[in-house]
C-alpha cells in the first residue's frame, strides 16, 4: 500500500504539521467553493492539533465563518460524556474559536444508534448538496492498535458499506454503540489525513501500511480514495518498525 507518508520526530510536530494542514485544506476549500466542510476525529492523538488551531497564533488564519464541522465518529454518550469525541473537540477548538454555533454539527450519541445514524446522514447528505461538489473536503482519523480508524472494527458490517453514509457499530458485543461514517463517504472526500502517534501503534501502522491489503481485518486499509488524496501524519514513535 503506498502512502504519501510524512514522519514527524515528535508528537508536537505531529501536532504542528496537522494543524498546517487543516489551515491549508480550509483555505484551499473556501478559495474552491465558498465552504470547508471538514470531519474532525476523535482519540487522544488530534487533540494537540486542537489546541493549537485554538491558539491566538493560528485562530485567525483560518475562515470560521466558512467552516462546516462534522465528526468521523462518536460514542453512543451524551454530549457532555467524558467520552464524547464532540465534547473533546469543542473544550479544545470550537469553544475557542468564532464558529456559528449552525455549522457545528454534531452526533446526537445520546439517541438511539440506528435513530441517531439516519438523522447524521441526512444531515451530512443536506449538507453536501452545496458548491463543495457533494464530498467532504477533509476527514481527520486516527489509527487503533487493532487497525480500526473512525469506528471501523476489524470483522464489522460498516467496513464494507458502499450505500450508507453512516452506521451504527460497535467493537464487540460488550462494548458501547458507535456511530461511524462508512467508507463510502470518507472515499468519497477531497482529502484524508490520518494523525498516529506513538510507539504502540508501531506495529499496526507497519501491517496497514506494508501488509496485503485485507480491509476486515485491517480497517483502516478500507480508506482508499479514487479521487482524493491520503496523507498520514506519524511521529518517529509510530515509524519505528516501517521499512526504510
Amino acid at each position: 500500500m503506498l502512502a504519501d507518508l510524512a514522519v514527524l520526530p515528535s508528537a508536537a510536530a505531529l501536532a504542528d504539521a496537522a494543524a498546517g494542514r487543516f489551515i491549508t485544506a480550509a483555505r484551499d476549500a473556501i478559495a474552491s467553493h465558498g465552504q470547508f466542510i471538514v470531519a474532525l476525529s476523535g482519540g487522544s492523538t488530534p487533540r494537540d492539533t486542537y489546541l493549537l488551531l485554538g491558539t491566538e497564533a493560528l485562530v485567525s488564519r483560518v475562515m470560521w465563518s466558512r467552516v462546516q464541522v462534522l465528526w468521523g465518529d462518536e460514542r453512543c454518550v451524551p454530549p457532555d460524556h467524558i467520552e464524547s469525541n464532540y465534547r473533546m473537540a469543542r473544550e479544545t477548538l470550537l469553544d475557542r474559536v468564532p464558529i456559528p454555533a449552525a455549522n457545528v454539527h454534531r452526533v446526537h450519541g445520546e439517541d438511539d444508534p440506528a435513530t441517531a445514524a439516519e438523522v447524521y446522514e441526512a444531515t451530512l447528505r443536506a449538507l453536501l448538496r452545496t458548491p463543495a461538489g457533494g464530498r467532504i473536503d477533509l476527514v481527520l482519523l486516527g489509527l487503533g492498535e487493532d487497525g480500526h480508524t473512525a469506528s471501523l472494527f476489524p470483522g464489522n458490517a460498516a467496513v464494507q458499506e458502499r450505500t450508507r453514509w453512516v452506521m451504527a457499530a460497535r467493537a464487540s458485543a460488550a462494548s458501547v454503540w458507535r456511530i461511524t461514517l462508512t467508507p463510502a463517504v470518507i472515499n468519497a472526500a477531497a482529502e484524508i489525513l490520518f494523525l498516529v502517534s506513538g510507539g504502540g501503534k508501531a506495529g499496526i501502522l507497519r501491517r496497514v501500511l506494508e501488509d496485503p491489503r485485507r480491509p476486515q481485518e485491517l480497517p483502516a486499509q478500507a480508506i482508499a480514495p479514487s479521487n482524493g488524496r491520503v496523507r498520514w501524519c506519524v511521529d518517529a514513535a509510530a515509524a519505528a518498525d516501517l521499512s526504510p
